[in-house]
């Protein structure tokens, strides 16, 4: 089988954190034995990959060796449906079919007709992979599957706190809390961050956030093995990577019910979903921070491996064909 995937996130020298996940997807695919070709949407001004990427596109199908076409993204999913050759694979990741979310945490009304193409597209594409139920719940198509991303236990694993730190030039003597990504963006709700550091600061002069994003994944794990824990505040999510690479670290986590972040963490030992009020963020964050306990996360996450995930989506392909093959069938003449 030959698997095209197309995508308008892949990992670059400047910014390796850039769908770092995609890249974690593709390799795992290929361990497990599938022929994998990768179509990379860039250019200077991001508006104008989608229409570019229509020509890339079916400059690329002329190999009549593909199979099938797997798109990451909504936007890059309507790319893919611009073509009928070869079937076509959605993932959607987020809010691609959930909407942007503004500081407010109300949907971005500009985003809300992305939405809804989002939606539209599930309804017309051979199948649809989506991260959580909430998602499912999106889109109106029969194969529709709930596959969370895959995460590299190789890389996330626990190590030494203090070899962590020493790695780091962090101090043994901290209490640090890990806010791991973009502080501008709106989801990720980093003033509360802010301010429950800042409440546990005035009790506890030791305790420092640390915020970091664009980090190599090695490093990332770095981090988590030298943190205390992880302060997840989003207002929206599908199924965060970076909740599940904490897991497979071992690093006590706070997050808000978003997502499938109930369903992941409640398993495990030191892992809470807290409201979004300074008071319970931090007083889940107190009882961490109390002693140096590590978590289990890493027993409750190890169905995520890259090669289990990798077969669930190989499963999609063979059933995507399989269907193809027998509606083609059913099409010729008796």
């Amino acid at each position: 089988m030959k698997v095209l995937v197309v995508t308008a996130m892949y990992p670059t020298n400047e910014n390796p954190a850039f769908g770092s996940f995609i890249h974690t997807q593709v390799e795992s695919l290929r361990q497990i034995g599938v022929h994998v070709e990768l179509l990379v949407l860039n250019g200077h001004y991001r508006k104008l990959i989608y229409p570019k990427g229509m020509f890339q596109l079916r400059n690329v199908l002329q190999d009549d060796s593909i199979d099938i076409v797997h798109a990451h993204y909504g936007l890059v999913g309507i790319v893919a449906r611009t073509q009928w050759k070869v079937p076509v694979v959605v993932t959607f990741h987020g809010d691609d079919l959930l909407g942007t979310i503004n500081p407010q945490g109300k949907t971005k009304w500009v985003s809300k007709p992305i939405a809804a193409a989002g939606s539209a597209l599930g309804r017309i594409v051979d199948a649809v992979i989506v991260q959580s139920r909430q998602m499912a719940a999106k889109v109106k198509h029969v194969n529709v599957y709930i596959i969370p991303h895959e995460i590299n236990l190789g890389i996330f694993q626990p190590t030494d706190r203090n070899a962590a730190r020493a790695a780091l030039g962090l101090e043994n003597k901290k209490k640090y809390l890990l806010f791991a990504a973009n502080p501008a963006i709106p989801v990720k709700r980093f003033p509360l961050a802010k301010a429950v550091a800042e409440h546990l600061q005035k009790e506890n002069p030791s305790v420092e956030l640390l915020v970091i994003c664009k980090e190599k994944q090695e490093r990332l794990a770095l981090y988590m093995n030298a943190c205390d824990a992880l302060v997840f505040p989003s207002f929206q999510e599908g199924s965060p990577n970076i909740v599940k690479q904490a897991m497979a670290c071992n690093l006590p986590i706070v997050a808000t019910d978003v997502g499938d972040v109930r369903e992941m963490i409640s398993p495990a030992s030191r892992c809470f979903v807290s409201s979004p009020t300074v008071t319970e963020f931090a007083g889940r964050l107190r009882q961490i921070l109390a002693n140096c306990e590590r978590s289990d996360g890493r027993d409750h996450i190890r169905h995520l491996d890259g090669p289990s995930v990798a077969r669930r989506v190989l499963r999609v392909y063979e059933d995507t064909l399989r269907t193809n093959l027998l509606g083609q069938t059913m099409k010729l003449p008796s």
